[in-house]
Parts: structure tokens; sequence; C-alpha cells
């Protein structure tokens, strides 16, 4: 991958997101999350009114990390921002905070407040898992 995100020998084809291995945040490979994906599409978005307006090319793609969010169970996240650090309740508090605030629409945000906190009053009992039977069940 070029540091354009060019996909090397078709100079009109870009990857981003899942399907990009570019260089990064401290020279890793980018991750295949979404805040990198959007980082990507948003570049490649300026790539190509560059090529349209016919002006020089953009300078190389830079990911920005600006942190880790991940749940990992009810009142249950991580959060790492480098110099922050947060665990537990206050973590998984956050974590529906950003994820809110990333969302597009008021409908969109609302529906999602209104699913989580019927979920959250029913203690999650809506999770489906699919474990595979025992002998006797197949």
């Amino acid at each position: 991958m070029g540091d354009d995100l060019r996909v090397p020998g078709l100079a009109n084809v870009f990857a981003i997101g899942d399907t990009a291995a570019s260089k990064g945040w401290k020279g890793e490979i980018v991750p295949g999350l979404a805040p990198a994906a959007k980082q990507g599409g948003s570049y490649v978005a300026k790539q190509i009114r560059a090529m349209v307006e016919s002006r020089g090319s953009v300078p190389a793609f830079r990911y920005r990390h600006w942190g880790s969010l991940a749940t990992i169970g009810r009142k249950a996240a991580v959060a790492d921002f480098g110099i922050l650090k947060l665990s537990g309740s206050p973590a998984w508090w956050l974590w529906g905070v950003v994820h809110i605030a990333f969302m597009l629409g008021v409908r969109n945000r609302v529906a999602t407040l209104t699913n989580w906190f019927w979920a959250y009053l029913k203690s999650g009992g809506s999770i489906r898992l699919i474990t595979g039977g025992t002998q006797s069940e197949q």
C-alpha cells in the first residue's frame, strides 16, 4: 500500500479500512477499526477531489490514534487514551457516550438510547448465543 492509500500498480484505485495495510500510528500497521476507516475515507476523498480539480497530490496519509475503547460486558469496559486509562463502570459509561456521540442523526441516537435503556432494565436478557448442543440434542 502506498503512502497515499493507492493500490500499487493501479493509479485510480484506493484502499481503506480492512482492505488497507498502510503504515500509521507509531510505524505500525493501521488497525482495522472504524476510526481508521473514517480517517482513510476522508483522506481518499481529498485525494480524489485533488485529482478531479487537477491540483497537486495531497500529503501522505497519516493515521491519528485518539485512543482505544472496548466494552467487554455489563458495566465492564476498558479505555486507553495514553495518559488516561480507565476500566470497569467508568469506562463502560464513557464508551456509551462516545458511541452515541459519533452516531449520525438524532433519530439513530434516540433509538439506540431507548434500546440500551430497555436492555439495561431487563439485565440484557435479549442476547442470543449459539454454543452447539450435546450429542443427545442433535
